[in-house]
Order: structure tokens, then C-alpha cells, then sequence
């Protein structure tokens, strides 16, 4: 067993001299170019060949700044498992790795247990620095997960169904017995939301500062956490059900319903946007990759199957069952079912996963929640009896963009950025299943032409065939007669589409004075008011 780096073509060594440098950047801006460059020499248009050579420098231009941007800005390189010989990864165990790693990185291998208050579900920030956990016998608490220490915790006294962080770790919502609570970082009850009901999920969505509920009688609800609005309310359905989440990457929130069906929704509209046949039971489990484009769910026909959401195919399928999913911000797959983890992975790139991890919990434990830390190799496991972290070697990203999430942020940057951030809110209608449609305009309808256009249209055809030249034919098929059937015959067959439409457009328009002379029956009561018909 083995830890290696992604990019192996590059030095590992630190360059010591400029020529060094040079040749490393070099590597890297190949990784980076749109391929070999186009050969302008062979076009003769002047213009053209301007624009390509524009373009070919921009190209080179923004494969430097990324190579530079790589070398210099993220220093950390993504590692994985790599087995040798005959062994496999998902064979070594987490006390294998424990040994190979540092000091830090063993610290986040511990199990918490608490077996009077699971099961367990787990919630983290975007940077991963803060965890929010719920134990279903009313424990909350907030866990610093840099230094391991406990910011706060608090007995509600009644069942707690889920927990999610809202735009920072200040607040955070959960869905107990009968209504939805907000709570602030040090346990006060900031809000009691007896609106939504008995609640069984939540998910909130950063960009549009939206808190989507799912209750026990299948309403589906947004609220606003800004102004404290409720933005839509609508009944799925579809009946209960305990499978929610959102896609990352516009906004849409996706219910697994009974029938095996998943449901895609938005705010703006009270029907779902799509609606497709998963499995031929139960869905008990669905997840989001970060890119949006593919999406994993799992059934009770034991079945999880990777789908693309651009084409709504199936990419694979793959056997076994889980009660819960997670992809990682690297795209690995996590599956929870019983007391048993896999993990998988797409090594090739090509949307083809096997199993790269596995892990057993303790005999009896029951897995409830998988959730991957962001930016570390961690996957948090709420269960039965508490909850658990272990080590995904390449799991996360290994380097962090301060403006997007600081995981060691002061007081006054999140201020700053929790600012940045409503001024940068994005308003409800702008979820949709494509979001890139924002800002392009709508494209307009053909105006249908009319009468007279019809007719100059049908002269031009008809004086077109007219002035077809007929091929001479051999003695005997070139008579006068017969060429000027040919003549007649081309002229029909010009008019014929122009007829049809006609035709059409006078049934169409029969049809519905048929319909509306024909009208409705009336009830009894009202038909003392119909108009009567003249009679003959």
C-alpha cells in the first residue's frame, strides 16, 4: 500500500534555479492548452486568419495564468490509494492507513458514542470547519472540527429528525417533533417556524439564502431566512417522504418518492419540472455530484444506479442497497447500508465507478447519514450509536479559495463576506434545470404570414417550376403533349404543400366552431338561461 500524487509527469523536487522553474511551467501550461495550435499559414482570408491568431494568443495567455496560478496559489496535490501487485484499496483498513499518515491527519479517525441519544445525523459548513450534529433523542451540538472541542450542546427534550448549518455557523435549523426551530451558535432559540409542520428534512440553499422543508404530509415549503418570507408552499403528491436534496450546482431540490419516482422542484412553479421513474420500488437515497450533471440514487430494489441529468440516462448500474448517499467535492461515491461503507470512485474519468473503500462498523451499529467533509480527505458517519470519522484518502479538495470558504476566517471576514454574500443573493425565479439560460433573450415566435404573403410565395414557387428546362428525350418521349404534363405535374407538386396547409387551417378552424356551437350541458339549474336556438 502506497499514497501517490496526481500529477506524477511534474517535479516532485523544489526547482533551484529560474531554468528549472521555466521547464516546470512549461509542463504545466501544456496541461492546460486547448491542444496544438491551429496552422494560420494556409488561410488565405486575411480577416479570418486576424481573429484565429487573436484567439490562439488568448489561449496561450490563459494556460500561463493557470499554470502560474496552480504552481503558485495551490500547493497542495490531491493524493489517492494506490495498491501494489495483487492487493487491492478497498482491502486496506483504516488502521493501515492510521499508521501512514500524520499526526493531524490520524486525529480525525475517533468514534463518538452516545447510545442513549442516536441515532445520529450529521451537517457541516462549506468549509468544513464547523459540524452541527442531532442525536433523534433531542441532543444538539456544534463541533470545532480543527481543534476537536465542543462549542455547545443542548437537550431539546423531543425528537430531532435533521439538522442543517444556514449561511454560516451562527445558525443553524432543526427539524423536530412538531415544528422547525433556528437556533444561534450558542443555543438560543432564535425562531419557532410552526408553518412548516412536522418537518423530516431540510436543505438550504446558499445563493438564494432559501430554507426548503419537506413535512410529514408531503408539503414542500421554501422560506426565506433574510425577511423571514414564506416564497412558495406546495403538496408534492406524491405522500410522505424522507429523501430530499439539492443540487448544487442550480439551486433545484429533488424528492425520492415511494412509486420510484424523483421529483425535481423549483419555487417558481407548483408543478415539479421533471418527473422520472428511478426504480422499481422505494427510492431510499439520492446525490448530488458537485458539477450537477450527474446524479446517484438508490432503491429499495437494490440498485443504485449514476444517472446524467443533461440527457435524464442512465450511465450505470451498479448492485446493492443504501440507505444513504454522498458524493465528495473530488466525485467520490459514498454508499451507507446497515453497518457496512463503500465508497467508489471514478478512476478513468469516464463516469464508470468501482469500489475504491470499504469499511465496517461495529456489529449492530446502524448507519443513518454519510457526509464528506469539505476540503479533507474525512467522511463523517452519523449512526446508531453515535457518530464516527474516518479517513477517504483523496476525497476533498486540498486547496481553498479564501473568497468562496475560509475554514480559518475571522470574526471580521465573515462579517465581511456574510455581506458580500446578501448583496450577491440571488432571487428565487432564477433556479431553473439549466442556469446558463440567465441573461440569453428569449427567443421569439415566427409571425405567421399572411394572405397575400401566401400567395406572392405561391406565384414565386409556380413561376420557378415554370421555368425548369426539361431534359430532350429520346424519339418518342419528347412530344409536345408530354412535356407539357411534365410542366403541369411540377406545378402541382409545387402547390400540393401550400394546399394542405390550407386544408388544415380550415378544418382546425370548423373544428372549433363545432366545439363551441356544440358548448357544454348544462346543469339543470342553469339551463334556463341558455340561449335558445332559433327555430327552422
Amino acid at each position: 500500500m502506497g499514497k501517490s500524487q496526481e500529477n506524477d509527469a511534474l517535479p516532485k523536487n523544489k526547482p533551484s534555479t529560474e531554468q528549472d522553474i521555466s521547464d516546470e511551467l512549461d509542463l504545466r501550461i501544456k496541461k492546460y492548452l486547448r491542444g496544438e495550435g491551429a496552422n494560420l499559414e494556409v488561410l488565405k482570408d486575411k480577416k479570418l486568419k486576424g481573429q484565429l491568431a487573436v484567439k490562439e494568443e488568448l489561449y496561450g495567455k490563459s494556460a500561463k495564468a493557470a499554470a502560474k496560478a496552480e504552481k503558485w496559489l495551490m500547493p497542495s496535490e490531491g493524493g489517492y490509494l494506490e495498491a501494489e501487485g495483487m492487493e487491492k484499496t478497498w482491502r486496506i483498513k483504516q488502521e493501515a492507513i492510521a499508521r501512514e499518515v500524520d499526526i493531524s491527519s490520524s486525529r480525525n479517525q475517533y468514534d463518538i458514542i452516545l447510545p442513549e441519544l442516536g441515532p445520529y445525523t450529521l451537517d457541516f459548513t462549506s468549509s468544513g470547519r464547523y459540524m452541527a450534529v442531532g442525536g433523534r433523542k433531542g441532543h444538539l451540538g456544534i463541533v470545532d472540527m480543527i481543534n476537536l472541542s465542543l462549542i455547545r450542546e443542548f437537550q431539546v427534550r423531543e425528537t430531532v429528525r435533521d439538522v442543517v448549518f444556514l449561511h454560516n455557523e451562527l445558525f443553524f435549523a432543526a427539524a423536530q417533533k412538531k415544528y422547525l426551530y433556528i437556533y444561534s451558535r450558542e443555543g438560543t432559540e432564535l425562531h419557532c417556524l410552526k408553518e412548516h409542520g412536522p418537518v423530516l428534512r431540510l436543505q438550504f440553499l446558499e445563493n438564494h439564502f432559501l430554507l426548503a422543508t419537506i413535512n410529514k404530509f408531503g408539503q414542500l415549503r421554501y422560506q426565506d431566512v433574510t425577511m423571514g418570507t414564506m416564497v412558495s408552499n406546495f403538496r408534492t403528491g406524491l405522500g410522505r417522504t424522507n429523501v430530499m436534496q439539492v443540487n448544487p450546482f442550480n439551486g433545484v431540490v429533488s424528492l425520492g418518492h415511494s412509486g420510484g419516482t424523483v421529483t425535481m422542484w423549483k419555487p417558481a412553479s407548483s408543478a415539479p419540472l421533471v418527473k422520472m421513474l428511478c426504480h422499481h420500488g422505494p427510492v431510499s437515497a439520492l446525490a448530488f455530484h458537485s458539477n450537477g450533471h450527474l446524479m446517484a440514487t438508490a432503491g429499495k430494489d437494490k440498485k443504485v444506479k449514476l444517472w446524467d441529468l443533461r440527457k435524464f440516462e442512465v450511465l450505470q448500474t451498479l448492485p446493492g442497497h443504501a440507505n444513504t448517499l454522498d458524493f465528495s467535492q473530488k466525485g467520490f461515491l459514498a454508499c451507507g447500508n446497515g453497518s457496512l461503507i463503500q465508497v467508489l470512485r471514478d478512476v478513468s474519468d469516464t463516469q464508470n465507478y468501482s469500489k475504491y473503500m470499504t469499511h465496517s462498523m461495529v456489529k449492530g451499529y446502524q448507519i443513518g447519514k454519510l457526509v464528506f467533509r469539505p476540503y479533507e480527505d474525512v467522511l463523517g458517519i452519523g449512526h446508531s450509536m453515535g457518530w464516527s470519522s474516518i479517513l477517504i484518502p483523496g476525497a476533498g479538495e486540498p486547496n481553498f479559495d479564501s473568497w468562496v470558504a475560509n475554514p480559518f476566517e475571522t470574526s471580521k471576514q465573515r462579517r465581511e463576506k456574510e455581506i458580500r454574500s446578501l448583496l450577491d443573493k440571488l432571487p428565487p425565479e432564477t433556479i431553473m434545470l439549466d442556469p446558463s439560460k440567465i441573461g440569453t433573450v428569449k427567443p421569439t415566435k415566427k409571425e405567421k404570414p399572411t394572405k397575400q404573403e401566401k400567395e406572392v410565395e405561391i406565384e414565386a414557387a409556380v413561376e420557378a417550376a415554370k421555368g425548369i428546362k426539361l431534359k430532350n428525350k429520346t424519339k418518342g418521349r419528347n412530344k409536345p403533349g408530354k412535356r407539357v404534363q411534365k410542366k403541369q405535374e411540377a406545378i402541382a407538386r409545387v402547390k400540393r404543400p401550400y394546399l394542405e396547409q390550407k386544408s388544415q387551417e380550415e378544418e382546425n378552424i370548423s373544428r372549433k366552431k363545432q366545439k363551441t356551437s356544440e358548448g357544454v350541458e348544462l346543469p339543470k339549474s342553469l339551463q334556463r338561461f341558455a340561449r335558445k336556438k332559433a327555430s327552422s
